[in-house]
């Protein structure tokens, strides 16, 4: 029996430099970007007019984001602890239950670190997923600065003057950059409506952690776990939009455009980035050839080999050739190894007794 052959293990010095000089670069260019976004002026909103006494920008100022029932500490704070903790617990238990033979073999070394398989797979589900976060919300600020769609307090936030403005009647459009007397700050939050980032952060946060549970985990004893967990994720999520719709602060298609914006980015990371949270597996062997029952799914009948007379003939006459093919390989070996021609004895004299020939004369 042949001995077993030692799973090989391949070392890259590569792969940490690049990681180190080109990924992180691309990481922090997207944080200052979305931070320049959030917080700065640096990109400007779109100034969009208003018709006067538009019904559907004339809901009640809610109050600040903070007094929410879902305020964005909690969203953010869900965001990054749910799939975390799941991406963690989910490689820990997968790398200890899984057998040596089907074990990742890769491990990435260099100058200054090792990783061994299970930190580089975390390190690159948890990566991805930050720079998945972080653009989510560079998409979902982009589309709110460039549209400066207003929101469903719109006008209960600007405080427009109405006589000043000249307002007679609902068709009058108003375009004037001034035509707000509210608080700037809270009028400029007025106009980022399209599209919601609150529900493309959570959705785009759902959606890969459900995506997660589905390829990697393996739930042999029930059926019920995996949905379940997935399900309520996605639950929590489309929660967030519903709960924006009901205090006035989106409209439903803004809340829809995030879903979309989230869930696409998403499927869109875990599809063609980390190829479906795949790994290293070794080949399998190649599949045994079957036998006739169980490739036709029923037993069979194993009937007695019954040869006929054409085959005897002709394998007795196979025979036959085979040994007159013998025959002349041993002639011609004694041939070859004869350079002598062979001197055969002579034959004795033969002696004649004398009284035969007298008793002839």
């Amino acid at each position: 029996m042949a001995a077993e052959e030692k799973p090989v293990i391949k070392s890259s010095s590569s792969i940490v430099p690049c990681f180190l000089f080109v990924e992180l670069v691309i990481m922090a260019g997207t944080v200052l970007l979305a931070y320049y976004f959030e917080y700065t002026d640096t990109f400007p909103v779109h100034i969009q007019g208003f018709f006067c006494f538009d019904r559907s920008f004339s809901k009640p100022y809610p109050g600040p984001e903070e007094s929410s029932n879902v305020p964005p500490v909690l969203v953010y704070s869900l965001i990054a602890a749910i799939p975390t903790i799941t991406i963690l617990a989910g490689e820990v238990m997968a790398f200890f239950m899984r057998s040596e033979g089907t074990q990742e073999k890769t491990i990435v070394t260099a100058d200054c670190c090792y990783f061994n398989p299970l930190l580089r797979r975390v390190v690159r589900f948890l990566g991805v997923y930050t720079f998945g976060v972080f653009t989510t919300t560079i998409f979902a600020n982009a589309g709110q600065v460039v549209t400066g769609n207003q929101t469903p307090h719109f006008l209960s936030a600007c405080r427009p003057n109405y006589t000043a403005l000249g307002c007679h009647s609902n068709l009058q459009y108003i375009s004037e950059r001034k035509a707000c007397t509210g608080n700037p700050l809270i009028v400029a939050s007025a106009r980022k409506s399209f599209p919601s980032k609150d529900a493309a952060l959570s959705v785009y946060s759902a959606v890969y952690t459900v995506m997660y549970v589905t390829l990697v985990f393996r739930t042999k004893g029930t059926r019920l776990t995996k949905p379940t967990l997935s399900l309520t994720l996605l639950c929590l999520a489309v929660l967030v939009g519903v709960v924006r719709v009901a205090e006035y602060r989106n409209h439903w298609a803004d809340v829809l455009a995030g879903y979309f914006t989230g869930s696409a980015i998403a499927v869109f990371l875990v599809t063609c980035v980390i190829n479906n949270f795949q790994q290293t597996t070794p080949p399998a062997p190649p599949p045994r050839p079957q036998r006739p029952e169980s490739v036709l799914g029923m037993p069979m009948v194993q009937l007695p080999c019954v040869e006929s007379p054409l085959e005897k003939l002709s394998g007795t006459q196979l025979t036959d050739s085979y040994k007159f093919q013998r025959l002349q390989g041993d002639l011609h070996s004694l041939r070859s190894h004869d350079h002598q021609p062979h001197r055969f004895p002579a034959p004795p004299d033969v002696l004649i007794p004398s009284r035969s020939i007298s008793s002839e004369v």
